[in-house]
């Protein structure tokens, strides 16, 4: 579509190989890891510093080209899909730790680096970051779809954990959005507009980040139930109590059947509680006694580092072992978060609606947070599968916004949940977020068709 444009002319000739058509290249990154349908853009770029970013988007707009951010590839709803052509702006290349205070537990970095090599960039300091999806995302597509996971329970989202963002604007200028002070009562807070905003507002090249030291001491348990509601309501009791664990992750049976065979496992054939604790030798002693006496079944520790590994790195797999277990399928996540009181019914209506639709599925929740998925295997050349699956994926968007929840924990909106958004936060609402589009993005050529329904 934009093959002919100006801009894409000088893209090529200021910056060679790094612009390109390819097919295939376009192909991957006009998608995620989900059912969604690919929507390749006309060409990707990728950029390597903030001046190239704010150098791209000048061009882009001057011909009225769409841009979509890329990170690590690993969004679920859609988000990267080019509904209008237009260029993917790859960051991966942009992936220097640019500053450690570990004085202050911050850093910044660039919006390439990935999680898990900050993690191991800070390993020798004694620091860590801990939100953690799952995917070993980029820091600035976490930022940028408000990821979170199983840390946050005890450490907080990106919402919680982002103190600044370096941002390129829709007519290619640079902004600050805070400074690294704890706190702030000066003019809107910006980061937490930008944050959360899946690329539609702007693009966020540097992130400053709050740290947290290593724990003294990390324990890692699981917990089996004769049947989920027991698990939910095990786990509803634990955060009730007030215990800071670090991590209660609920994996119903069929999930620690698929993660057994595709992870080599061997947890016991059973609806689930995975509980990690952190903190000094003593405080973790009391929190795993707390926790004991409230859920009354006997633990199966994780007692090495290694074994913790294992497990967790299990439980971060679970998506592929349920896609595992019908070979070829395509993957489709529900992602609905509701107050922890009406967990337990959720994770029921949950389970009842799979069990209707004889679906290759498995439950999975973070629980501490009232956050929780079905994972569905689909075959996406199946229209009657697919329309079932939507079906029991807008049943539960349905009870999960009737009941005072949301229809995304964590994945985002992109385009696979637009339609909910007005049922969400109503037409006002809707208004004024579309207000600050077109107030921040004029030409709408920043990630066009995400978030924000049709007029």
């Amino acid at each position: 579509m934009y093959e002919q444009s100006e801009a894409f002319a000088a893209l090529a000739a200021r910056y060679g190989s790094r612009f390109s058509r390819s097919q295939a290249l376009r192909e991957q990154h006009g998608g995620g890891e989900t059912y969604h349908a690919i929507a390749a853009p006309d060409a990707v770029f990728f950029a390597e510093t903030t001046g190239e970013v704010a150098d791209v988007v000048k061009l882009c707009a001057g011909d009225g080209i769409p841009i979509i951010a890329f990170g690590a590839g690993t969004s679920l709803e859609g988000h990267l899909a080019a509904s209008r052509g237009g260029l993917s702006l790859d960051l991966t290349h942009m992936n220097k730790v640019l500053r450690i205070s570990p004085e202050d537990l911050d850093c910044t970095v660039e919006a390439g680096v990935t999680r898990e090599a900050l993690n191991v960039y800070l390993r020798d300091q004694g620091l860590f970051f801990p939100v953690d999806p799952g995917a070993n995302a980029t820091l600035g597509g976490m930022a940028a779809t408000r990821a979170s996971g199983t840390n946050a329970v005890r450490y907080g989202t990106m919402r919680d954990n982002v103190l600044s963002l370096t941002v390129v604007l829709a007519n290619g200028e640079v902004i600050r959005t805070s400074s690294r002070a704890r706190k702030s009562a000066a003019g809107y807070d910006l980061t937490r507009l930008f944050v959360g905003s899946e690329g539609t507002l702007g693009i966020i090249t540097e992130v400053t980040l709050r740290l947290h030291g290593i724990p003294e001491a990390t324990a890692a348990a699981t917990c089996r139930f004769p049947d989920l509601a027991s698990a939910a309501q095990a786990a509803i009791a634990v955060i009730q109590y007030g215990v800071p664990i670090a991590r209660v992750e609920l994996m119903e049976k069929r999930l620690v059947d698929y993660t057994n065979a595709y992870s080599q496992l061997d947890l016991g054939s059973a609806d689930t509680l995975l509980f990690e604790f952190h903190g000094s030798e003593k405080g973790v002693a009391e929190q795993v006694e707390t926790v004991r006496g409230i859920v009354a079944d006997e633990f199966s520790w994780a007692t090495t580092p290694e074994e913790r590994s294992r497990l967790w790195k299990a439980r971060h797999n679970a998506f592929y072992a349920v896609l595992a277990a019908r070979p070829g399928a395509k993957g489709w996540a529900t992602d609905i978060c509701v107050p922890i009181s009406e967990l337990a019914g959720s994770v029921a209506l949950a389970r009842d609606l799979v069990e209707k639709a004889d679906a290759t599925a498995a439950i999975l929740g973070h629980v501490g947070d009232g956050n929780f998925h079905v994972m569905f295997a689909v075959d996406p050349d199946d229209p009657a599968e697919l329309s079932r699956v939507r079906a029991v994926n807008a049943e539960l968007i349905h009870h999960a916004i009737a009941v005072g929840g949301t229809s995304t924990g964590e994945h985002g909106i992109g385009s696979g949940k637009i339609e909910y958004m007005r049922e969400e936060f109503g037409n006002a609402a809707i208004a004024l977020m579309r207000a600050l589009k077109s107030a921040i993005d004029p030409q709408g050529i920043l990630n066009p068709d995400k978030i924000l329904p049709p007029i």
